[in-house]
């Protein structure tokens, strides 16, 4: 091995990396463009556009899309990600508020902003008052007047400049007409890195979540040493997420206490699925999640769904077992059990049993936080990670497929936050060949706390120079 590459089986490939691949500089989050407004205005018609396949849900029924899903886009060489968000109930009752939710969402989770009006149908009182918000965000707006047409229908789009968020972008999101005019100011605007991984040097930020009455307001009264959150034992007491800045441990942390999970979001309806809405853009807006368990209750389906989305979003995490006050040793027997079947993949994370009510072991939490973020934020140089990786496949090479054993050829840490992995092989890796190659890392070199994704990219030899 030399200066981190495979001598002879791999010299072939190493020409061929990006830049980006195997250097040690971390790579930069793509910025956010979210797409909002009215139902059935064409959201979700204009990401298929922009992202050139078909992957939102398109039907003639307001409401369609009622989740807020992310896809990978690219034009004129930029790449970013693009959220299609689901458009409010024209119905729901407190209309104003459930607009000014999805509105404060896309403030808070995205870099630039598309509002998509209709344009056949003019300006709205709903889509005056999410202009009247998103005019207030300092954040770059566009304005899409959809359903234009032809050259005679732009006449349509000319009264829209009354929303006072600039020029109305003539568009048709079905027949792409405009679109690549939208998109070239788009970019233009775009942050060359997103904002929400520009968190150094401020407080690191904490998600608290959990299924309804596991105890975030207790807790988080509990940290603060203060009444900031309403604590009832009814289910569901918190409706907006509460900001809270807090000392602990000689540092500040922003923690955000959000409302409890329901149920499934696509199952929810009115303030409920605005609850788990702002839950999943509390985890996406943090870098590290304590969720909330009640020990003294069976682990839940709800418990399950809430661990995912912090897994899926790639946050740091902690377990916190709360209301440990009322385990006895029969449950807590019980508890070990279901910790062994249910979270056996989660055995990476930091657990601590705590209790809100009497303060038992809170201060526990700030280590568990610290190591978890250590951890998120951690990066292995490029010759270190090969070294490794060459004396971890010597020893276990990867399972025989399709009567070939596929080599790894060189291995990089694309990213931290969370560590992310690219192994180039000459094969498919199964499965269970990078769940024991995850395995191994954590043997290694630690990573206690924080979710690690390994990408496996096959590249071919090539046939012999021309």
């Amino acid at each position: 091995m030399t200066d981190g590459t495979w001598e002879d089986e791999s010299e072939w490939e190493l020409t061929e990396f990006d830049a980006d691949e195997d250097t040690d500089e971390p790579s930069a989050p793509p910025a956010v463009v979210a797409v909002v407004g009215r139902p059935n205005v064409g959201k979700s018609t204009l990401v298929n556009r922009i992202i050139g396949r078909r992957e939102a849900v398109v039907q003639d029924i307001p409401g369609v899309t009622r989740d807020r899903v992310s896809y990978p886009a690219e034009w004129l060489d930029r790449r970013f990600t693009v959220q299609d968000t689901g458009g409010w109930e024209a119905d729901a009752t407190g209309l104003q508020q459930l607009v000014a939710e999805q509105a404060r969402h896309a403030m808070a989770t995205a870099d630039l902003i598309i509002l998509v009006v209709d344009a056949t149908v003019g300006p709205t009182s709903t889509d005056e008052e999410a202009a009247k918000l998103l005019r207030r965000s300092g954040k770059p707006v566009f304005l899409a007047a959809n359903k234009v047409d032809s050259d005679r229908a732009e006449a349509d789009a000319a009264v829209l400049w009354s929303l006072g968020l600039g020029e109305p972008m003539p568009i048709s999101a079905m027949h792409g007409r405009g679109v690549a005019d939208l998109l070239d100011r788009v970019v233009a605007d775009l942050p060359e890195v997103s904002s929400r991984g520009a968190g150094e040097g401020g407080p690191r930020r904490v998600a608290l979540v959990g299924k309804p009455n596991v105890g975030k307001s207790s807790l988080l009264n509990r940290l603060s040493g203060d009444q900031r959150a309403v604590v009832h034992d009814t289910a569901g007491t918190t409706v907006d997420p509460v900001d809270t800045l807090i000392e602990l441990g000689g540092k500040t942390w922003r923690f955000v206490d959000t409302a409890g999970l329901r149920r499934k979001v696509g199952q929810a309806s009115g303030h409920e699925y605005y609850a788990s809405l702002r839950t999943h853009g509390a985890i996406e807006a943090a870098e590290v999640a304590i969720v909330l368990l009640d020990a003294s209750q069976p682990i839940t389906e709800q418990d399950q769904r809430v661990l995912s989305m912090v897994i899926e979003s790639g946050r740091a995490l902690v377990l916190a077992f709360n209301k440990w006050d009322l385990v006895d040793e029969d449950r807590r027997e019980l508890l070990e059990r279901e910790v062994d079947l249910q979270l056996a993949q989660l055995n990476w994370a930091q657990r601590v049993n705590i209790s809100a009510k009497s303060g038992r072991a809170v201060q526990k939490l700030v280590p568990a936080l610290e190591s978890a973020l250590d951890s998120w934020d951690k990066r292995i140089s490029t010759g270190q990670l090969n070294t490794w990786v060459k004396e971890v496949v010597a020893a276990t090479p990867p399972p025989v497929r399709g009567g070939k054993q596929p080599r790894v050829l060189f291995a990089t840490q694309a990213t931290s936050r969370p560590p992310t992995f690219v192994l180039f092989t000459t094969g498919f890796l199964e499965a269970g060949y990078r769940r024991f190659l995850e395995r191994r890392l954590r043997e290694s070199f630690g990573f206690d706390g924080t979710p690690i994704r390994i990408n496996v990219r096959v590249r071919e030899k090539r046939s012999a120079k021309r």
